[in-house]
């Protein structure tokens, strides 16, 4: 199975041709969105078996599906998908895209329509911090 991201604001598709996908504006991510409201970190999609499962890893402006935000979800066809304030779609397809060698991660530019109105928060709320300890002593 085939799954791709459709942006709502129209350009290419992105195939998420990866089991593993980390998506902000980091330049380690291999879906960059270019955009300082993403954070560079964002979010991971993991594609297995069938289906694309989202985590959100403590971003500052939030990941989106059918605009509820959300730590966790399991994707379905035409789920609506939003990393801060870069919307797509989610379609699946028959069959699987071509492997590609490895190359350095897609890049998503800015909007000319991007303004920079979006919520910043230094300190993420407890619990999505990565290096908090679950441990209460």
């Amino acid at each position: 199975m085939r799954a791709r991201l459709i942006p709502a604001d129209g350009g290419d598709p992105v195939d998420l041709t990866r089991d593993v996908v980390l998506v902000g504006r980091g330049e380690d991510c291999d879906l960059r969105v270019d955009h300082k409201s993403v954070s560079k970190r964002h979010c991971v999609l993991v594609c297995t078996d069938g289906l694309v499962l989202l985590r959100d890893l403590g971003s500052t402006n939030g990941t989106r599906v059918n605009g509820t935000r959300v730590r966790r979800a399991a994707l379905l066809p035409n789920d609506q998908i939003a990393f801060a304030n870069f919307r797509f779609k989610l379609e699946f397809g028959p069959g699987s895209p071509a492997p590609q060698a490895d190359q350095p991660g897609e890049t998503i530019p800015p909007r000319p329509d991007d303004r920079d109105d979006f919520e910043v928060d230094p300190d993420p709320p407890p619990g999505l911090r990565a290096d908090e300890d679950d441990d209460d002593e």
